[in-house]
């Protein structure tokens, strides 16, 4: 029987927990790229005319066109990333296996024409607890996004499980 570790957590956590990372800014939002996403996201049906009507957004709370929630202005980047290598679902032994643990938006300011949006990301909490796979690790990774009046826009926690 393998011996189980008294924690998860290592130097490496402990040294990025709240360090943001470098931002990654995107370009100006247009209305174009905002009715183009509500139609993709409300497809069949006709977004709503906050997104795509300018005359009809002015007479709302907002006076103007804002993006849907859901908005993503880094979503068609010319250059990629090439992902990383991810491990298999056996993993390499305790602490090394891993799932999604699920995410949470929180919706702060709406996106509109013309912004600059920057996101950055950071370790900002863990907890452990014992359950039927021995000793987990739930990890807290916040990414958040700001205009470029540094407002944020939404924030999202996301959970990394590791046992």
């Amino acid at each position: 029987m393998t011996s189980q570790p008294e924690t998860l957590v290592n130097q490496e956590m402990l040294d990025k927990k709240d360090q943001w990372s470098e931002p990654n800014v995107s370009p100006p939002v247009s209305v174009s790229d905002i009715r183009k996403w509500g139609i993709a996201v409300y497809w069949p049906d006709t977004p709503p005319r906050l997104f795509w009507d300018e005359e009809y957004a002015k007479s709302t709370r907002y006076g103007g066109i804002v993006a849907p929630h859901d908005f993503n202005p880094f979503a068609w980047p010319v250059e990629r990333e090439v992902p990383a290598a991810r491990a298999t679902a056996a993993g390499g032994g305790v602490g090394t296996r891993g799932m999604n643990g699920g995410q949470t938006d929180f919706y702060e300011k709406a996106m509109r024409p013309g912004d600059v949006v920057s996101t950055s990301s950071a370790l900002v909490d863990w907890y452990e607890r014992n359950g039927k796979l021995g000793l987990t690790l739930f990890s807290v990774t916040e990414v958040r996004w700001t205009n470029q009046n540094d407002e944020i826009i939404k924030k999202r926690h996301s959970i990394s499980i590791r046992y």
